[in-house]
């Protein structure tokens, strides 16, 4: 499977997509992407870009095999 790794700005990012991993489970990827679009509906591109890199790393993260080289 070829799936190209997120782009992280930051820690935050990580620890936000984990947080509604644990929240939401399997609808995490979900809750973000609402969380994205709330953002997009009011203008702030800044966090609808935010939210949207996490929505991608909780799709990386969901994925069971190995995306890459295992060292």
């Amino acid at each position: 499977m070829e799936l190209p790794a997120p782009f992280l700005a930051d820690r935050a990012a990580v620890d936000d997509a984990q947080a509604l991993i644990r929240d939401h489970g399997e609808e995490a990827g979900f809750a973000a992407a609402a969380r994205a679009e709330q953002y997009r509906v009011l203008g702030n591109h800044i966090h609808f870009a935010r939210w949207r890199q996490i929505e991608r790393l909780i799709t990386y993260l969901s994925v069971d095999s190995a995306l890459d080289t295992i060292h």
